[in-house]
């Protein structure tokens, strides 16, 4: 029994050598098919593959788009924060600049002859205690937050457009097989010590 247990054991450790061998010699093989072809061939490929044109496009027209297409899924959640936090303040400050509005006009319609109250009741109770001029002082001022908040927005969009160019662009940067660093050990023979040096290589 032992020894059938020995003769798998020999048998597979044999068949899992042979088989990481088979690997290792398809990968050196892949390794050097893509060293055969020239840096600037390989740069091509790769920026025909990644059009910054399609991915700025892309980009434009569904927020995120350019990201996933460049491969870079962790933008995505950052592009729709900074998009829905700026979208949610402009819908928010509409909203208020529209309920200040109705409650200044109300109002002013209730202070002057023939005083119409008629909308007076339905003015929100926060607004109601507020007088005439801070009524419209307030309406004024959320205009303006609407118009800083639309920009915002659409400079946070614009942000998308550009990183997804960028990016891109950049997508074949540092992928060149003609450059390589290593680590090699190193000998002094003036000190008489050893060390390890850092070695970048351009071919």
């Amino acid at each position: 029994m032992q020894k059938d247990l020995k003769f798998l054991s020999s048998f597979f450790l044999i068949l899992f050598l042979l088989i990481n061998l088979s690997v290792q010699a398809q990968q050196i093989d892949t390794l050097k098919a893509k060293d055969s072809i020239p840096a600037a061939k390989v740069d091509s490929l790769i920026k025909a593959e990644h059009s910054p044109r399609k991915a700025a496009i892309r980009s434009a027209i569904i927020p995120g788009w350019g990201q996933v297409y460049n491969k870079k899924y962790w933008k995505v959640p950052i592009v729709y924060a900074a998009l829905g936090i700026t979208g949610y303040i402009f819908i928010d400050n509409i909203k208020t600049y529209k309920d200040l509005k109705f409650a200044y006009a109300a109002k002013y319609k209730a202070s002057i002859a023939p005083f119409d109250s008629t909308d007076y009741s339905k003015i929100k109770p926060r607004y109601k205690p507020i007088s005439l001029e801070s009524l419209r002082e307030g309406r004024n001022q959320f205009r303006s937050y609407i118009d800083y908040s639309a920009v915002f927005f659409m400079v946070f969009w614009g942000l998308n457009v550009v990183d997804a160019a960028v990016d891109a662009h950049l997508k074949a940067f540092d992928i060149s097989p003609d450059l390589s660093l290593k680590i090699k050990p190193s000998y002094n023979p003036l000190a008489n010590t050893g060390g390890l040096s850092l070695v970048m290589n351009f071919r």
